[in-house]
């Protein structure tokens, strides 16, 4: 009887080294040196580098405000953040606040008006959603396309532009429908800054 424990005990101790071994060890090897071949880009976390330095992740948003905190014109801005203090990697989250919550609908309504005034728009123009409400992770990167068109004047002028020009390398950076159907189309705001820099 004792054998047979001291078998089923070693049967048992190999079979845990054997997938230590497999599952621990062999196939998150096999897995990023395949997405090292393949993804590499993606796998290193979609770093974005302007003149030789690291400046984001197309995969997560940020701010483009002055020392203040104040936003700056010249730039596209991105959707609220409820991400610690702004896009916050190590904070990610929403507000958890739902629709009907009076703080949410304060919040929204002070974000439209300041919206509306920052972009030169009446009174009662709509405003996008994206332009007003945080995302789940409060790191998206993407703005939809009406929201970039309605900051494009802005920028435009902010920048001595004609809109024309900033409407031209707005498209030129628009990110289409997955799979065409599956999503909206968006805009990478660090993307279309960064192209917006270049054109001086």
């Amino acid at each position: 009887m004792r054998s047979g424990i001291l078998r089923q005990a070693s049967v048992s101790i190999a079979v845990l080294v054997i997938a230590t071994v497999i599952l621990g060890f062999g196939y998150p090897l096999v897995v990023t040196g395949i997405s090292q071949v393949f993804f590499r880009n993606q796998a290193n976390g979609s770093l974005i580098h302007a003149n030789g330095k690291l400046v984001g992740s197309a995969l997560l948003g940020q701010s483009f405000t002055d020392a203040k905190g104040n936003p700056l014109p010249r730039y596209f801005q991105p959707r609220p953040s409820e991400a610690g203090s702004g896009y916050d990697g190590s904070s990610s989250g929403a507000s958890n606040l739902g629709p009907s919550n009076p703080v949410l609908l304060k919040e929204v309504a002070q974000r439209a008006q300041a919206y509306r005034a920052f972009n030169h728009l009446a009174p009662g123009a709509e405003v996008p959603v994206d332009a007003v409400t945080a995302s789940a992770s409060g790191l998206d990167p993407d703005i939809s396309i009406q929201n970039a068109l309605d900051q494009a004047p802005r920028v435009a002028q902010a920048r001595h532009l004609t809109v024309s020009q900033v409407l031209t390398v707005l498209h030129q950076h628009t990110t289409p429908a997955e799979w065409g159907f599956l999503s909206e189309p968006v805009v990478n705001v660090l993307q279309l800054n960064l192209a917006m820099d270049g054109l001086r």
